[in-house]
């Protein structure tokens, strides 16, 4: 199958009369590993079930949304690979005109809150209907509970009472769906299965009980604590059951899916896919998105740096899930036979590139640990850094036929670099010599220690350590390649002054202009945001200063791009 059916046409050749599942999504369908609706749609095939898209349905017409019929088991939800309401609006609030996601690339298409609209659509266009609606994705996974909602300025209720849902399915949705799929196929109790939460009349006695949902706006310190609560209770191993008041009914969260093994990661990217957009929402124009995915290749997910402004933790999870080397390098060998490639493969990497295949053994076997982080304020004893089995996977795939050059885009974390004195420099080598293009980017943040502790990041000492070594090996090797800094301005805790001393830093220590600013955005459920909206450290209590006048946010971001600030 290259691509799931997105008409009634393309069901009739498959020999389907109906579906199982009927995914919904936010973005246009990209038929790609990067499109999770397309991810779990295959997964769902490969496992004998009949699954159907439709891709950002208009609105306000049964048209779109009922073209492929009610489905015999669920409807399934996503907002799309991007929050909606990031995908539509800018830190400071303003409209977004371009949309990468959808043909043509105008904002015309994806609704404001649009795991809600659909759901409601659903309810108003298949009246009656007695099918489950599952929402999923990183809209629906990140508001699960009494979540802080930026655009609106207020604490919001757990996401499946404003969308009137049945099932949420949050983090890596595969398995879940996949375990809900059947269960739903063979009438079977799904009240258990990790990874998914429900609404319920009572709660449940052998789960935690997080602060109601009308505590947490009465109060903020115990809004704090059930945050705490929350992000505690996301790993696996370790995790509880979750139960939170709201109204008079309870939100249900099971514990989180099990971590993908090797061989699952495997099975599920070895999975047949177009690498294009499917032809019916391709004749609606081009989609930029796929300019950068088309070839490329994920090799884990996960990330333990658990920086305070990411939801990678609380989404994909603090554990890093690997493919084999054998996978990676034969998706690569496919590529490599699509008739259009042209020899560069676009990234090799997941939510940070070097945590490949490097996870701590200890974590893998009692859990991530409750009392401390792997990577700050310093790398835990535990966390064995080595790059060895990194170096030999892209030498691997340097190797293969008709391959001119392998990209690593995805985020390198430079002090682990460091911290790998085995093979760090080794690694750092093959970047330099084989793996960028001029350019390398990493992403410090920031360099004043007092807002980079907030973030949860090293201090600027690791920063100046490895732009040394960089350049020095550049410089060696014959390069003028050069570093590209991604910054954060108005960050909880960040002032002008601290933007200024930046600015200074990065004239005479770093040399640079840097150009690469973004206004932090308070994303549901992160640290940063419980700091924004609460003007507190969670870790200490301490108050907290947070810009939120929009116009001095930009300032911010300003003193980094005048030139006036260098001195």
């Amino acid at each position: 199958m290259k691509f799931l059916p997105t008409t009634r046409e393309e069901m009739k050749q498959l020999g389907w009369e109906h579906l199982d599942v009927l995914l919904i999504s936010g973005d246009t369908y990209l038929d790609t590993s990067y499109n999770g609706s397309a991810l779990v749609g295959k997964w769902l095939v490969k496992h004998g079930f009949r699954v159907g898209i439709i891709a950002q349905p208009e609105v306000d017409t049964p048209r779109d949304i009922t073209r492929l019929g009610e489905p015999d088991l669920f409807f399934a939800i996503s907002g799309g690979c991007v929050d909606s309401m990031v995908a539509n609006y800018t830190a400071t609030k303003k409209r977004r005109q371009q949309d990468d996601f959808t043909p043509g690339g105008i904002n015309n298409r994806r609704p404001d809150r649009a795991v809600l609209v659909y759901s409601n659509m659903i309810r108003r266009f298949f009246k009656g209907t007695q099918k489950k609606i599952v929402i999923s994705g990183i809209e629906s996974s990140l508001r699960r509970i009494t979540h802080y909602d930026y655009w609106s300025n207020k604490l919001r209720k757990p996401i499946l009472f404003d969308a009137k849902a049945d099932i949420l399915s949050y983090g890596m949705g595969e398995m879940s769906m996949l375990a809900l799929a059947r269960a739903l196929q063979n009438g079977e109790n799904w009240k258990d299965i990790r990874g998914l939460s429900y609404i319920s009349k009572e709660p449940r006695e052998d789960y935690l009980n997080l602060p109601s949902h009308a505590e947490c706006l009465e109060n903020k310190d115990i809004f704090t604590g059930a945050f705490h609560q929350f992000y505690f209770n996301c790993d696996p191993i370790t995790a509880k059951g979750l139960c939170q008041k709201c109204d008079d009914r309870y939100l249900i969260q099971n514990p989180p899916s099990m971590t993908y093994t090797e061989e699952e990661m495997d099975a599920i990217y070895s999975m047949e896919f177009a690498r294009d957009v499917h032809p019916y929402y391709k004749a609606m124009g081009a989609v930029r998105a796929l300019d950068t995915i088309r070839y490329s290749v994920t090799t884990h997910r996960g990330c333990y740096g658990e920086c305070n402004f990411c939801a990678i933790a609380i989404h994909q999870g603090r554990t890093v899930m690997s493919r084999s080397q054998s996978s990676i390098v034969e998706e690569v060998a496919e590529i490599t036979r699509l008739p259009k490639f042209k020899g560069n493969i676009s990234d090799v990497g997941g939510p940070t590139a070097n945590m490949y295949a490097l996870e701590c053994k200890k974590k893998l076997k009692l859990g991530s640990c409750s009392d401390r982080r792997c990577l700050y304020p310093k790398k835990c004893p535990s966390l064995q850094i080595n790059h060895r089995k990194q170096i030999n996977l892209l030498r691997k795939l340097k190797k293969l036929p008709n391959i001119k050059k392998i990209f690593i885009a995805s985020g390198i974390r430079y002090d682990m670099i460091l911290e790998d004195t085995q093979c760090g420099q080794m690694y750092l080598k093959e970047l330099v010599e084989d793996h960028i293009s001029g350019q390398m980017k990493i992403a410090p943040e920031h360099t004043e220690d007092s807002i980079l502790s907030l973030m949860g990041k090293d201090g600027r000492s690791c920063l100046n350590e490895f732009k040394n070594k960089f350049y020095e090996l550049n410089q060696k090797l014959g390069k003028k390649q050069f570093l590209t800094y991604y910054l954060i301005a108005a960050h909880p805790g960040c002032r002008e002054k601290e933007m200024i001393d930046l600015k200074r830093f990065a004239s005479k220590e770093l040399r640079v202009n840097p150009e690469q600013i973004q206004i932090f955005t308070p994303t549901p459920s992160t640290y940063s945001t419980l700091m924004y909206y609460t003007e507190k450290d969670p870790f200490t209590g301490k108050k907290l200063f947070v810009e939120k006048d929009n116009g001095k946010k930009q300032k911010q971001k300003e003193i980094v791009l005048d030139k006036k600030y260098r001195s």
